[in-house]
């Protein structure tokens, strides 16, 4: 199985667009748009799960740099996260992310 990153959506790119646009490539596991927790909004990227790893590869390549929904999109293998620090939130009044804050 492999991960896709697919970059520069248009907002009105969905789940099932994307599943839609790499399903000729072979058997998706999963595909999804990376949303703003608060908004909903689309965060302008996403991932796809695919299979087959030489499926995937395929779509990459054949997906990388064309137009989905009016946008040109970046298509390449997912990198794993790395560990380094989150952004936002902190452990609410004076915790983590508030520093320097009178409440």
């Amino acid at each position: 199985m492999k991960k896709i990153y697919i970059g520069n959506l248009a907002r009105q790119t969905t789940d099932e667009g994307l599943e839609a646009a790499f399903a000729p490539f072979g058997t998706i596991r999963s595909a999804a748009v990376v949303r703003d927790r608060v908004t909903g909004d689309s965060r302008g990227f996403g991932f796809v799960e695919m299979e087959n790893d030489n499926d995937a590869v395929a779509a990459i390549a054949a997906l990388d740099q064309k137009e989905l929904d009016g946008r040109t999109v970046t298509v390449n293998e997912a990198r794993p996260r790395t560990g380094g620090p989150r952004r936002g939130g902190g452990g609410g009044r004076g915790g983590p992310g508030r520093r320097g804050r009178n409440w």
